[in-house]
């Protein structure tokens, strides 16, 4: 049976990115795939780095009307950074969840079901997809409940896995008001991992206050630089994971770190404390540059990126399968998704709705729902 359905997609061709819906045939499924009818899929910020490329959002311009869609421009010096995709029609989405409408010969017990699933391509009406790459729901859970279930909470999970493995016992987190840091906060209460969360505002204090958080501070703050040392020394964390990337607060959390270690150490080294400390950038809330005054913090340091797929090849099946089936379990208490907002897949490319969730702002998580229109 052939299935025939929409698919949003991203497109660079002579210096534009266009955005469009595709109809698209979705063939019969090989013996290891099944066809799944998308009903809900999440708008990560890791979507939009596809979705939107390097492309300047003030020259968005309507196709027209026969060739729905939008258009951007992208500056000539942001075209090295996609080379790699030039004329390619790419789609968007990494995760979703649906119900399965047809299934190949070894998959045919999932046939009916409801599952999550990650893969990329899920901004559509169906997805043929290997079976190996979803997850069955719950019985009684609900396609919103299940459509986040990889992005943010594995994340999530990788974050505490790392610092573990590393020997951390503390953890800082910024942009800590959002889906990954309310579920990380949640891990954390759980696991006896202590956490220090930055966040911009006093009503994003009170939101991870809510679930419990002991160490919440404003990065707006005057004081904020004070703050975050002492909590440093009450947790002794020696971790980040930053979402913000560009400016100076990866170096101002590396710069608490030593001041504690510092003032710990028994005699004056001129290279600073001999305990690593370790900022990891996940996000790039700011896109400006990253900026490090590394003489404030000694040599034992070290930045780099963190990036979820690398993490789970590296970890190994065991770790990914308990990891999973631990999403399964708590899906809708630890890594229950809030939705601020939920769309069609046409409303996806009203341009009004577009820069509503390019913003990322805290709080506001958006949703398609293809069945919507």
């Amino acid at each position: 049976m052939t299935f025939t359905g929409r698919e949003l997609r991203s497109t660079i061709k002579d210096g534009k990115l266009t955005l469009s819906l595709e109809q698209v045939e979705i063939d019969d499924p090989a013996d290891d795939e099944i066809v799944v009818r998308v009903e809900a899929a999440p708008i990560n910020p890791s979507d939009l780095g596809l979705l939107l490329g390097p492309s300047d959002l003030a020259t968005l311009e309507m196709r027209p009307r026969s060739e729905a869609g939008l258009t951007f421009s992208i500056p000539e010096a942001r075209l090295a950074s996609v080379q790699g995709r030039l004329g390619q029609s790419m789609g968007v989405g990494n995760e979703g969840a649906g119900t399965v409408v047809a299934a190949g010969r070894d998959a045919a017990s999932l046939e009916g079901k409801r599952v999550g699933m990650i893969g990329g391509a899920m901004y559509a009406d169906y997805r043929r997809i290997k079976a190996a790459e979803v997850i069955p729901l719950p019985d009684g859970a609900t396609a919103a409940e299940g459509a986040a279930m990889f992005v943010n909470p594995l994340t999530a999970l990788g974050f505490v896995e790392t610092a573990r493995q590393g020997g951390h016992t503390g953890i800082i987190h910024t942009a800590a008001a959002s889906n990954l840091g309310q579920m990380l906060q949640k891990i954390c209460l759980n696991d006896g991992m202590t956490l220090i969360n930055i966040v911009r505002s006093q009503e994003q204090m009170a939101v991870l206050r809510e679930i419990g958080a002991s160490h919440v501070l404003n990065s707006q703050d005057e004081d904020f630089t004070a703050r975050l040392a002492e909590a440093v020394e009450e947790t002794g964390a020696t971790i980040a994971f930053d979402a913000i990337g560009g400016g100076t607060l990866g170096s101002d959390i590396l710069r608490a770190m030593e001041q504690v270690q510092v003032r710990q150490m028994a005699e004056y080294n001129r290279y600073g404390s001999n305990i690593l400390k370790q900022l990891y950038i996940y996000g790039a809330l700011d896109p400006s540059p990253v900026v490090l005054d590394r003489l404030k913090f000694g040599f034992q340091w070290s930045a780099s990126g963190w990036l979820l797929s690398p993490f789970l090849q590296k970890a190994g099946p065991e770790v990914v399968q308990r990891m999973r089936s631990r999403v399964v379990d708590e899906l809708t208490t630890t890594f229950a998704s809030q939705y601020s907002r939920v769309i069609s897949l046409a409303e996806a490319l009203e341009p009004e709705v577009l820069l509503a969730y390019e913003r990322k702002a805290t709080g506001e998580k958006f949703l398609i729902d293809p069945s919507k229109g």
